[in-house]
């Protein structure tokens, strides 16, 4: 076997952190012991200062983000429900397919892949139709790497005078970049815990306002495994209404740890700057991003567009066989067209160097006229000016007074 690691560089599963490793390797526990409670209780508390929620709730299922969609979706609407939707992206594609198959009636809205949710097109939709009951927004879409104002669709439903609700997919977005649910009004919002919040798959998080909670009560869509009033009577507690994965929740304690030690706001820009330099070598090797602006371009994922005559998938082969590095290949209108690198989680200036290094090697054995070393060159310039002026290193001159004799 080749020495060394593979290199993780997809956005989602991301690296699990050292410290949130050795949190999970515990013996197993009685999940319905009298101190069980000492780890959830705080857990759920810490969640909702991630979610940046004071009066909402969060609940936590053994499910990927997908069963945070299935969940919010099954409490708090009913079959028929006309809700509006957009689709630019594998993943908002999905939650419309969701919706439909549930039997809501949905307004689509598609639009240009590389773009995002259409805030204008929302506000005309709302105004036309009052009887919309929850407007759906993609935060992250991760196939196209492309970020949408959450804030705007907020303002857009107010000014049409909307009573919808909204609801908000953050499973490559909350934990990385910008996401306030209160100040937002969003009523129901979908995290995972193999993204920003660096644990394995296996959580789904869902932050719930009071209105949906309420919306919740007179619900008639089917729904068991889901329900929140089970998990109401269970939480308030400290405990869940069936066997949860204890390991991962003491991984999700060590993580989010971990983030609010760092704080959130140094967490957002740490994300912006590694992407920033990621784009910046994009851009040096003469490649475009499938964000077809910079006002959609994503922190956490930058989907790049491969040349004429190159396959984006031979360039995520190659990357994973030849070079031990893995890049998340182009799905669904994009297959063959993007690849894409992953920058949110566990991450710092170097591990983004080596992605870039990577990518440039898989991309020239793929056939792309690309000129080796350029990417990386103008991600270290870029990363050496953005941390020139950090006050965070030691004073050398007191360490070398300090030293011993």
């Amino acid at each position: 076997m080749p020495d060394g690691v593979t290199h993780l560089f997809i956005p989602g599963p991301t690296n699990v952190p050292e410290q949130v490793r050795q949190a999970m390797n515990v013996p197993m526990q009685d999940h319905r012991a009298p101190d069980f409670p000492e780890l959830t209780l705080p857990l759920f508390a810490s969640l909702k200062k991630i979610f940046q929620t004071e009066t909402g709730r969060i609940f936590l299922y053994p499910a990927s983000g997908t069963g945070a969609w299935e969940a919010a979706i099954t409490n708090t609407l009913n079959r028929g429900d006309r809700v509006l939707m957009s689709r630019f992206g594998q993943f908002s594609h999905l939650w419309v397919d969701m919706a439909e198959r549930l039997g809501l009636d949905v307004i689509c809205v598609d639009v240009e892949w590389g773009t995002g949710v259409p805030v204008q097109a929302y506000q005309r939709h709302l105004e036309a139709d009052p009887t919309i009951k929850a407007v759906f927004a993609t935060h992250n879409e991760t196939a196209t790497g492309v970020t949408s104002d959450i804030a705007a669709v907020r303002q857009a439903m107010d000014a049409a005078g909307s009573d919808a609700m909204l609801y908000v997919d953050g499973v490559s977005s909350i934990g990385s970049i910008e996401f306030t649910q209160d100040a937002w009004g969003v009523d129901l919002a979908v995290a995972g815990s193999q993204k920003g919040l660096m644990n394995p798959p296996g959580l789904a998080v869902l932050g719930v306002s009071q209105k949906a909670l309420a919306a919740a009560e007179t619900a008639t869509m089917q729904r068991c495994y889901f329900d929140f009033a089970d998990m109401i009577a269970s939480n308030d507690v400290g405990y869940f209404p069936y066997t949860p994965p204890t390991p991962l929740l003491h991984g999700l304690r060590a993580a989010v740890d971990m983030l609010l030690a760092e704080g959130l706001e140094n967490v957002f820009e740490r994300h912006f700057r590694l992407a920033e330099g990621v784009r910046r070598g994009v851009c040096a090797l003469g490649l475009d991003l499938c964000a077809t602006a910079p006002y959609w371009y994503s922190d956490t994922v930058s989907a790049v567009r491969v040349p004429d005559g190159v396959d984006g998938a031979e360039v995520c082969r190659i990357g994973y066989h030849r070079y031990r590095t893995s890049f998340g290949a182009g799905l669904n209108k994009v297959a063959g067209k993007v690849f894409r690198i992953g920058h949110l989680g566990h991450l710092n200036e170097v591990s983004c160097l080596a992605a870039l290094a990577s990518a440039e090697m898989a991309l020239a054995d793929a056939g792309a006229d690309i000129e080796l070393g350029a990417g990386v060159a103008a991600a270290q310039a870029y990363y050496r000016r953005a941390l020139a002026d950090r006050q965070d290193l030691p004073d050398l001159a007191l360490l070398a007074s300090a030293a011993p004799r």
